[in-house]
């Protein structure tokens, strides 16, 4: 068909958060070290527009909100000024038995955008 499919928009959204807690000099594989994972807990994508084979997009990824438990994202992506689409994500820190554990407090400090 020539359109981006649904269930690449997620992967996107993952990207973007991996460089938005780089740009907060945070390091994913050094927290899985450390025994914290951060696992999607809710995801949501509206599209408004479709991306095409071959377009060149961006990404802006930014945190909306961080409590001693989740991180909410929200993404858009566009196409040079044109919103293709808009998600939300909310994320929790765990440890590798699974249980819930507190965002780091280094995390609930940055006010980063990428």
């Amino acid at each position: 068909m020539g359109f981006l499919h649904h269930a690449n928009y997620f992967t996107y959204f993952e990207i973007g958060r991996t460089e938005l807690l780089r740009a907060a000099g945070g390091n994913y594989r050094q927290m899985e070290a450390d025994g914290l994972l951060i696992v999607v807990v809710k995801a949501e994508c509206r599209f408004r527009r479709p991306a095409r084979y071959d377009d060149v997009l961006r990404l802006r990824t930014t945190i909306v909100r961080v409590t001693t438990a989740k991180i909410e994202h929200r993404y858009e992506l566009f196409r040079d000024q044109e919103l293709l689409a808009t998600g939300l994500t909310t994320l929790a820190v765990i440890d590798r038995s699974g249980r819930v554990q507190l965002v780091p407090e280094w995390m609930r400090e940055e006010d980063v955008e990428a």
